[in-house]
């Protein structure tokens, strides 16, 4: 075989949902428990951490940022759901793309995803800490030390992040139990934030309602894109559904649709309340909303206790959501074995303790604006390829089960494809420059070690030859 086609060559539909039937990981959720994981992993990325950072970029017309980032979203989000029913299985938008597009296109989107998961994970503890030294300061007039909290380090972020850890290890079940409760707690308090913000209502906030035209739009547009990635962690699950191509698609598009509507009645909100620039410098910024709304301390009190508890949930799914496409890759030989080694408690032990330390170490040292862009461009480009590879599965294998066909194909995929590529045009200079050198490393380990040990390459080469063999 040619050096070409050994990174063209794609892994058969058949072969993956193969391995994904036979998992050792137990299937245990639901339609609800996968909801409440899309859900949970996305309410409160963008509007209780990201929301201070992206309504300076557009002015009052953040609102409209969030309806385009939604738009971008739900053309992905459509593909994602056609992908998750016929291709049931971990690894998400890698497997997807191994399936349609080769194995060199599947590491990028692998490695992509690493980043997206990764790089959420760690901008959501940095907002829970900003979260946190609001509740503290309100509830015991103290606040933990600048240098402790963001100046230097920030600790809160990484033990917010290694107790998510402890909890994945306890097992999926559990783990859903509490995104569950944590998620509908969420939604109670955004709901409770709308009720008190509308009566701040000036219509002076809102004018001019684009102040740094279509580029401000859609520049915050891309910056808060990363807050829909939500149903993209509930695809992760797909080994551990009960029945994911009835589930997985319908837990997606209903996600989506209930996370669109908060976002848009939240930012309008708080945009209308105090106005956008107010937004800005502030990690808690919907907390000081309240405050400057009511002129009295206990909204905001109970606001930052809600976003405590309620932002610690995005923590544990998202990072649920990158140790499953660790699992995907590691069965594929892409990277060391060990990351899908699956302990007692049926999940993958190693890879979960890692990824916690390793993402704990981030969100400790780099600051949140930097963390936002970086995981927007690497969901950009993961949605870019999933709309791709159904484009290319309705050709190669049309007679496919699919529990979910995505309606307007091609228009619906396309449509995505030009979204997202319109986005990731908005983003700064450094954060392409980030994603250059990301992705530079990602090639060098893929020919380094992945594609040496793939077990595709292993197979074609040694029919007889399987990973449950060795």
């Amino acid at each position: 075989m040619s050096p070409l086609r050994q990174l063209l060559r794609t892994k058969p539909v058949d072969r993956i949902t193969d391995e994904g039937a036979h998992t050792s990981l137990r299937r245990s959720l639901g339609l609800l428990p996968l909801v409440a994981l899309s859900v949970g992993a996305t309410l409160g990325t963008g509007i209780f951490v990201v929301l201070g950072q992206a309504a300076p970029v557009a002015g009052p017309a953040v609102t409209a940022s969030f309806a385009v980032a939604a738009l971008a979203a739900l053309f992905s989000a459509l593909s994602y759901a056609e992908l998750a029913g016929a291709v049931p299985v971990s690894g998400s938008a890698y497997s997807y793309a191994y399936a349609t597009l080769g194995e060199l296109v599947a590491w990028v989107c692998g490695w992509c995803l690493l980043l997206e998961y990764g790089v959420s994970v760690a901008a959501v503890a940095v907002g829970w800490s900003g979260y946190l030294n609001a509740f503290l300061d309100a509830t015991l007039g103290f606040q933990l030390p600048a240098s402790l909290s963001g100046d230097v380090v920030n600790l809160p972020a990484a033990v917010v992040v290694l107790l998510a850890t402890a909890v994945l290890l306890n097992g999926v079940k559990e783990s859903a139990v509490i995104t569950t409760v944590t998620t509908l707690l969420k939604v109670a308090v955004l709901v409770f934030f709308v009720v008190v913000a509308v009566f701040g209502f000036r219509s002076a906030n809102l004018a001019p309602f684009a102040p740094h035209g279509v580029g401000g739009l859609v520049g915050a547009a891309s910056l808060v894109f990363f807050s829909f990635i939500g149903f993209d962690a509930a695809s992760t699950a797909g080994e551990e559904a009960r029945n994911p191509q009835r589930d997985l698609p319908r837990a997606i598009v209903i996600s989506l649709v209930v996370v669109t509507v908060v976002y848009v009645l939240v930012a309008f909100t708080a945009v209308a309340a105090v106005g956008a620039d107010a937004l800005a410098g502030s990690d808690a910024s919907l907390a000081a909303v309240l405050q400057q709304v009511t002129g009295s301390g206990w909204p905001a009190t109970v606001l930052s206790a809600g976003a405590v508890i309620a932002i610690a949930s995005v923590v544990l799914t998202v990072l649920y959501g990158q140790t499953r496409v660790l699992v995907a890759m590691a069965r594929d030989g892409l990277v060391p074995r060990v990351f899908a080694r699956v302990g007692a408690k049926r999940v993958p032990t190693v890879n979960t303790v890692v990824v916690g330390v390793v993402v704990a170490a981030l969100a400790a040292l780099v600051p949140l604006g930097q963390l936002a862009e970086a995981t927007s461009i690497g969901t950009l480009v993961a949605f870019s390829l999933v709309n791709v590879g159904v484009l290319v599965l309705r050709r190669t294998r049309p007679d496919l089960p699919r529990g979910f066909r995505a309606p307007g194909v091609p228009v619906v995929p396309l449509l995505g494809l030009g979204m997202c590529l319109l986005l990731v045009a908005g983003l700064a200079p450094a954060t392409w420059l980030a994603f250059g050198i990301w992705s530079a490393a990602g090639l060098v380990v893929y020919f380094a070690y992945g594609r040496r040990r793939s077990e595709l390459a292993r197979s074609q080469t040694d029919p007889g030859h399987s990973a449950q063999g060795e």
